[in-house]
């Protein structure tokens, strides 16, 4: 499956403007951490950012997401990677995450997400956010709740583990940040 095919299947499934901005997010730091990691590969990785909560509108149960989604992409001849990777970014799935992709994949997706919401509370948006007001804001649980700080932390470092020496939380964070800003007018963000 190549990008616009993944974006097109992730319209038709997902209404909510809201979430399709948040797995092209996603898409942006993956294709960040495909071009560090796995050069050439990219696309692949991009597809899996896009890919990973496609499902989620239609099947929002811990019981059917990302199963019914990954199921579907395997009828698809989706590459069983891209599939492990979504599997493993749900942690109460038990999926193992090995690869440098399923690593990266759930290294991004919660931070991703939170980047966005600090984002919408700065009057200039993403444009001027460092990862100092990012460990901030991480700081403080009342803000974006319903982001998953463990899964943050835990995502850190698995992915510390595949890059190895001179990884650093505040890189990484930096990595998503401009990712994400160089799709900002993209997005509306």
């Amino acid at each position: 499956m190549n990008v616009a095919e993944a974006r097109s299947l992730m319209e038709e499934w997902t209404p909510s403007a809201s979430l399709r901005v948040h797995m092209e997010t996603v898409a942006a730091s993956m294709r960040a951490y495909a071009e560090r990691l796995e050069p050439g590969e990219a696309d692949r990785w991009v597809v899996c950012g896009l890919l990973h909560d496609f499902d989620y509108e239609k099947h929002p149960t811990p019981e059917e997401h990302p199963f019914v989604g990954v199921k579907h992409l395997e009828t698809l001849g989706v590459d069983e990677e891209i599939r492990t990777a979504i599997l493993g970014h749900a942690a109460y799935t038990g999926a193992p995450r090995e690869t440098p992709m399923a690593r990266a994949l759930f290294a991004v997706d919660e931070l991703s997400g939170f980047i966005v919401a600090c984002s919408k509370v700065r009057p200039d948006g993403i444009a001027t956010l460092a990862p100092k007001s990012v460990k901030k804001k991480l700081k403080d649980k009342a803000f974006a709740a319903a982001v998953s700080r463990e899964d943050i932390r835990v995502g850190m470092e698995e992915l510390g583990e595949t890059v190895g020496d001179g990884f650093d939380p505040t890189s990484h964070i930096q990595t998503c940040i401009d990712a994400i800003r160089g799709e900002a007018e993209r997005l509306g963000l």
